[in-house]
């Protein structure tokens, strides 16, 4: 049978390094895993804990679409104690995952062949969604000067109809403060483009707090998740907040698309925001994460970054070593078993002369991969 040319969407090259990796442990290698953006700790034992009693107390099935209310509640809350915003709960949309969270924002906002701009680099999947939905990605390409963030003077006059950008970032971990966000949302609202913020790594942050778009408007679409602060990445839980007259419209889209978020993620998600000791020990594991990799990378030869502001990435380009990071990126794994990720995955023009280095595993993970990255280097003459 004929595909669709909306399905033409490029792979998720870290998926594909995830499975080269595996392949290599199923021959007995150990690999030390650098490339995906997974927190090498579970769900909060919280979590884990309610939802064997609620498994207990009886059957689970669907919940309306927009969300478990009381869960819909815990996060406005948090609005509150993380930014001081009065949030109303009722803007509040549980979804599957940030994933269908970007489905139903892209589905709501825009009409086939719109074009909305992603900040390159930027996270692979929202070009390769937005695709998929029959919309333009437009690439923004992003300078070192912004710290790989995008401004408003990268989209003047590009005929947008959306503009999404993420603060912290993948794959750069850097975040945009005040100043910056407003100005970026005034230049899209000034072409009358619709603004989604991703702001799925909120809560790992290191020395200072993420600031969320609701501080500067409500006119806009925020995206979150419980995959990354929270640690349940495979629970496929998230949320949207959305402006009060778009609420019914994603109802109608979920409940068709989804019908719901599943039951028993949004009994373990709402359990979740209340472990703070075990989420904050995380945290902690990240902070010193991120000083190995601080110290290590350069000492490796990876010396061209952003340090990261949040998120657990690091962002280094490559271009002294190579002009082409799958090749390079699949050499280190080889040669070195530690899996990392090109920079094609996130910058269809540039990425080839950048890597990302994960550092969400184990802090024992970290200093093992460090240490083999620094002999790697050192083999090949450039550290």
């Amino acid at each position: 049978m004929r595909v669709s040319t909306r399905s033409n969407v490029d792979p998720f090259i870290v998926m594909d390094v995830m499975e080269a990796a595996r392949r290599a442990e199923a021959e007995g290698r150990h690999i030390i895993h650098m490339e995906v953006g997974q927190p090498g700790t579970g769900a909060p034992k919280a979590a884990t804990r309610a939802l064997a009693q609620a498994m207990d107390d009886g059957p689970l099935g669907y919940t309306v679409a927009l969300g478990l209310p009381a869960l819909r509640q815990r996060i406005a809350k948090m609005y509150g104690d993380w930014h001081g915003i009065d949030l109303d709960p009722n803007r509040v949309v549980v979804t599957s995952g940030s994933s269908g969270g970007f489905i139903l924002a892209f589905t709501a906002l825009f009409d086939s062949g719109d074009r909305v701009g992603v900040g390159a680099p930027g996270y692979p999947s929202y070009r390769q969604i937005l695709h998929a939905l029959g919309l333009m990605p437009v690439d923004l390409q992003t300078s070192s000067a912004n710290r790989l963030q995008p401004s408003a003077g990268d989209f003047a006059n590009s005929d947008l109809q959306g503009l999404l950008f993420a603060s912290p970032a993948n794959p750069s971990g850097t975040m945009l403060d005040t100043s910056a966000m407003t100005k970026l949302i005034e230049g899209a609202q000034a072409q009358g483009a619709s603004v989604i913020s991703d702001e799925i790594y909120h809560g790992i942050e290191y020395e200072a707090k993420a600031v969320t778009a609701l501080s500067i408007t409500d006119d806009c679409y925020v995206i979150n998740s419980f995959s990354k602060y929270f640690s349940m990445t495979g629970w496929r839980i998230g949320w949207m907040v959305v402006p009060e007259d778009h609420v019914r419209v994603v109802e109608r889209i979920a409940q068709n698309m989804f019908i719901c978020a599943p039951h028993a993620s949004q009994v373990a998600a709402l359990a979740a925001m209340d472990a703070t000791d075990e989420l904050e020990a995380n945290m902690d594991v990240y902070r010193t994460n991120r000083a190995l990799m601080l110290d290590g990378l350069p000492k490796a030869g990876f010396a061209k970054f952003a340090p990261p502001d949040g998120a657990f990435y690091v962002y280094a380009d490559v271009s002294d070593f190579t002009k082409d990071s799958r090749s390079f990126a699949a050499d280190i794994l080889s040669e070195a078993g530690v899996a990392v990720t090109p920079g094609l995955d996130f910058d269809p023009v540039r990425g080839h002369k950048n890597l990302r280095f994960s550092y969400a595993r184990s802090s024992q993970d970290i200093t093992e991969g460090l240490a083999r990255l620094q002999a790697f280097m050192v083999r090949r003459g450039f550290a």
